[in-house]
């Protein structure tokens, strides 16, 4: 009896985060800086990095700066390119994951089935493949790119050759001279695309929609930059500080006035030019709707690999499978030996909302079904002692989403401070009105940005509403989110336990 007892206590934390990417390891490294070690670190797969550890695809590589695309507590002098590559990033994560000493702190191989608000206990209860936590806060970090999508494609589970996803790349299958179908232009097709363009022997590309390309301005860090960052850190603070200051100035084109986005728009129509000189492709690559409406994305490559003779580009979805033919919208038929789609995420459906029940006994994905909404992008109505990061509305168009989970962990930490001041078995309930006042303001901002005009991306819902960026600058993000105000939480303490005379 005593040994279930202790390993009951052992298996009860004060803290529980739920993944381990850049969000995850983030709010790791801040519990430890704020004096608690009493938490886990519930990781599905065998290793840290999240979209990074996913996403190892041919040419994959970051559209944002290396050095602003890092923790700010954890700078790295050594980044090889100013666009770093998934191995580097992937690489820069492990060396957060030892040098903030988290390892003994994270549970692999703990894939989270279902988590159950305690009414009584206050606590949330953790099922996860392999054992059962107990955790009096949870901070849910698995992120909106970490469960890709596949369409419902007809006759796809008849097509006799290889299909996967893009973040599930099959490394053990040869492309070589292969017929490939590559489906969807995003950001991970554009990477995708000139990287197997050489080897494979045909290449088509399904582009429901084309994207608004820009070059992207990749170089090699010298040795005499990454030295002078080494010897005097703060030359690497001003390069980021440098980075992060001119995204802000961009923010209101995107926010307030995308008529300012013209100028942007017509250099990309100039790189367009110049890369493809078939006015009829370059017509059907040429994009309906306002730059920055959809992500804007960075190749110098693209273009010139899809003008090669072994490319075809078709400019309509997917529609059907006939075996081996794959059959467009337009009717249009090719044959493949080899499908990957690049058909993105689950971003506003987000698989981990139907395994988190809260304090009504209704899952997340009920309580969000007409649309995800949360207090400061964090917590959700009728979820005490819950909290997310990257939650609703704190994606961003044009910078680097670091800078907003450094903000939300700032929000975490005073979470975790009130609830210490507060003692005993507390949880901080976020009022339905709070979450409700708060996301009127940010739909009503949302109105006037680029994002809203028009085009279908997936920062929008199934009802067409914009519930995955944030209207606003970094900065003001972060003073938005600097500390918690009590008067939008309801403070719930723990029922009185009559003890029984012996």
């Amino acid at each position: 009896m005593s040994g279930r007892k202790q390993e009951h206590r052992q298996r009860h934390v004060r803290v529980a985060v739920i993944g381990s990417g850049f969000g995850g390891l983030g709010a790791a490294v801040r519990l430890r800086r704020e004096g608690i070690t009493d938490f886990v670190v519930l990781e599905r797969a065998d290793s840290v990095g999240g979209t990074w550890r996913d996403n190892s695809y041919p040419g994959c590589t970051c559209d944002v700066p290396s050095h602003l695309y890092s923790f700010s507590f954890a700078p790295n002098p050594d980044w090889p390119r100013t666009f770093s590559g998934q191995e580097h990033i992937r690489a820069y994560l492990e060396h957060v994951t030892d040098v903030f000493r988290l390892r003994p702190h994270i549970r692999f191989g703990r894939e989270v089935r279902m988590m159950t608000w305690d009414n009584d206990e206050l606590h949330w209860t953790i099922e996860t493949s392999q054992e059962t936590y107990t955790a009096d806060v949870v901070v849910s970090a698995t992120g909106p790119l970490s469960d890709p999508k596949i369409p419902d494609i007809p006759g796809l589970d008849g097509f006799p050759g290889k299909v996967f996803h893009s973040a599930r790349w099959d490394h053990g299958h040869e492309l070589s001279g292969q017929r490939v179908a590559m489906v969807g232009t995003g950001a991970s097709a554009i990477q995708i695309v000139p990287a197997i363009q050489p080897r494979v022997g045909r290449l088509t590309l399904f582009q429901r929609t084309p994207p608004w390309v820009m070059p992207r301005m990749d170089r090699r860090i010298t040795d005499a930059e990454r030295w002078l960052h080494r010897q005097l850190p703060f030359t690497q603070s001003v390069r980021r500080g440098a980075l992060w200051g001119i995204r802000e100035l961009q923010v209101s084109a995107f926010t307030k006035r995308p008529g300012e986005l013209g100028p942007i728009e017509a250099l990309a129509k100039a790189n367009l030019a110049k890369h493809v000189k078939d006015p009829g492709l370059r017509a059907r690559l040429t994009p309906d709707y306002r730059i920055g409406c959809k992500r804007i994305l960075l190749s110098s490559e693209y273009y010139p690999a899809i003008t090669r003779p072994n490319v075809d580009v078709v400019t309509s979805a997917l529609a059907e499978v006939r075996g081996s033919t794959l059959v467009a919208a337009d009717g249009s038929e090719s044959e493949a030996d080899v499908i990957v789609f690049g058909t993105g995420f689950h971003v506003t459906d987000m698989p981990i909302a139907d395994r988190v029940t809260g304090a009504d006994g209704i899952t997340l994905a009920e309580a969000w079904k007409d649309g995800m909404q949360s207090l400061r992008g964090a917590a959700a109505a009728g979820f005490p002692n819950w909290l997310s990061i990257i939650g609703p509305n704190t994606g961003l168009g044009n910078s680097s989403m670091i800078l907003m989970i450094e903000s939300q962990l700032n929000y975490l930490a005073d979470y975790l401070r009130q609830l210490h001041i507060l003692g005993g078995r507390t949880a901080l309930a976020a009022r339905p009105a709070a979450v409700a006042a708060w996301n009127r303001r940010v739909q009503a901002r949302m109105t006037r940005t680029v994002w809203n005009t028009g085009c279908s991306s997936w920062y929008l819902d199934a009802a067409g509403r914009n519930t995955t960026v944030w209207p606003g600058t970094t900065g003001e993000f972060r003073r938005l989110t600097r500390e918690v105000n009590l008067s939008e939480y309801d403070i719930v303490r723990a029922p009185v336990r009559e003890e029984v005379a012996g």
